[in-house]
C-alpha cells in the first residue's frame, strides 16, 4: 500500500432544492467531515463510493481516477477499491460472520480466501463467532464484522458513515477507542462523517466542516476547534456562548449584550460581528470588578454527576435582552463555589476569545 495517499474530490450534485457543491483535497490518513443532519455529509460518501453519481465533478484517490464527468469516467463501486461502512453496517442477515467477511474477498482460491478471512476475524477479536449470524451478535460485534469485511481486501480508502450512531450511548466511547486502534496500522486513508464533534476530534487529523452542501471551513483538527471562523462552525464545535459585537479600533470591541468593552492585544478583523466563548473557560471573580469582567446574576443551575452547569443573566446595556451565559464547572471549582457562593463577575481571558463572522 502506498503511503501518504491523496484524496481529491470535486462533487456537484443537485437533488430538488438541495445542492451539494464541495471540494476536498487531503493527504491526511484520518479525515473528518463535520456537519449537521442534512448538510450533505452522507451524500458526499455515496458519491465517492460510486453509490450515487454526481452531476459533474472529479474524484481521484492517489492518482487513480474514479469519476470524471468531463472524461466520462465513472468506475463501478466494486472497481473503486473503496470500503464503505454504512450506519447500520449492512451485514447480510442470513450469512454467518465468516461468510460476511468472505464477501469482501475476490478470487477463486477458496482456501486462501478463508485463511485471509479467519486471520482478519482473529485480528478484530471476534474469533469464535465466525459461525454466528448477525442477529446473534451485539452492536459492537456487528461493527467489528463490518470493519473486517472492509479491511480484509485492503482498500485504498475506507469511508465511515456515522459509524457509532447505531450503538447504545454507554458503548460508544469504548467502540470509538477500539475502532481507532484497529485502524491505527491501516496504511490507506479513512474518511469519517459525523455530527459529533467529540468523535471527529478524537479521530481526525484534518476536518472539513460542511453546511448546506458547501465546505464552510477546513484545516487541522486543532485549528478548527481553536479558531472557528463563523458562528455556525463555532456551534458545531461545541461553543455555547455568543454575543454580537461592535468593533471600535483594531484592538477594541464592545459587547452590548454582556455590558463589557474589551481592549485586546491582538488585532480584531474588521469583519468580526460576533464573539464566542466556551462554557468551561470563564474565570470567577468575587468582590470588585476587574478588566474584562461581565456582571452576572444566577438564572438557573443544573447539577450533573460530574459537572455543574450554571446559567447567568448578564448585566447588559439598557434596552438589550441578552441570552443567558453558560458556565460549566467541574472538580475543585465545584467545591470552591459551594464554599464561596456564586461569583459577582465572570472574567473573559483574551486567549480564549473566538472572534467570529456571521
Amino acid at each position: 500500500m502506498v503511503e501518504n495517499m491523496r484524496l481529491s474530490a470535486e462533487i456537484y450534485r443537485k437533488i430538488g432544492d438541495f445542492c451539494l457543491d464541495i471540494k476536498i483535497e487531503s493527504n491526511a490518513k484520518r479525515i473528518g467531515i463535520l456537519g449537521a443532519s442534512g448538510s450533505g455529509k452522507s451524500m458526499t460518501l455515496r458519491c465517492i463510493a460510486g453509490i450515487e453519481e454526481p452531476d459533474r465533478g472529479h474524484i481521484e484517490i492517489d492518482g487513480n481516477i474514479l469519476f470524471d464527468s468531463s472524461k466520462r469516467i465513472d468506475l463501478k463501486p466494486q472497481k473503486r477499491n473503496v470500503g464503505y461502512m454504512f450506519q447500520n453496517y449492512a451485514l447480510f442477515p442470513t450469512m454467518t460472520v465468516l461468510q460476511n467477511v468472505l464477501c469482501g474477498l475476490k478470487g477463486s482460491n477458496k482456501e486462501e480466501n478463508k485463511e485471509k478471512a479467519m486471520a482478519m476475524i482473529t485480528r478484530m477479536g471476534i474469533n469464535g463467532l465466525e459461525n454466528r449470524l448477525p442477529g446473534e451478535l451485539s452492536g459492537g460485534q456487528q461493527q467489528r464484522v463490518a470493519l473486517a469485511r472492509i479491511m480484509v481486501y485492503n482498500p485504498g480508502l475506507i469511508l465511515l458513515d456515522e459509524p457509532f450512531s447505531a450503538l447504545d450511548i454507554y458503548l460508544r466511547d469504548k467502540m470509538q477507542r477500539e475502532m481507532f486502534e484497529l485502524l491505527s496500522d491501516y496504511n490507506g486513508q479513512t474518511l469519517m462523517v459525523s455530527h459529533s464533534r467529540d468523535e471527529l476530534y478524537r479521530f481526525s487529523e484534518e476536518i472539513f466542516v460542511v453546511g448546506d452542501g458547501k465546505i464552510m471551513q477546513s484545516g487541522s483538527t486543532d485549528s478548527i476547534f481553536s479558531s472557528p471562523n463563523t458562528v455556525s462552525i463555532a456551534k458545531l464545535t461545541g461553543c455555547k456562548n455568543y454575543a454580537k459585537v461592535q468593533v471600535g479600533d483594531s484592538h477594541r470591541i464592545n459587547i452590548p449584550d454582556w455590558g463589557v468593552t474589551l481592549n485586546l492585544k491582538r488585532e480584531v478583523p474588521q469583519d468580526t460581528t460576533w464573539i464566542g466563548y466556551r462554557a468551561h473557560h470563564f474565570e470567577p471573580v468575587w468582590g470588585e470588578k476587574v478588566d474584562g469582567c461581565i456582571k452576572v446574576k444566577l438564572a438557573a443551575k443544573d447539577e450533573l454527576p460530574f459537572e455543574t452547569n450554571l446559567y447567568f443573566a448578564p448585566e447588559c446595556e439598557k434596552g438589550n435582552k441578552a441570552d443567558d451565559i453558560c458556565w460549566f464547572i467541574q472538580g475543585e471549582m465545584r467545591k470552591t463555589i459551594e464554599q464561596k457562593g456564586m461569583p459577582d463577575y465572570l472574567k473573559i481571558s483574551e486567549e480564549k476569545i473566538l472572534l467570529l463572522k456571521e
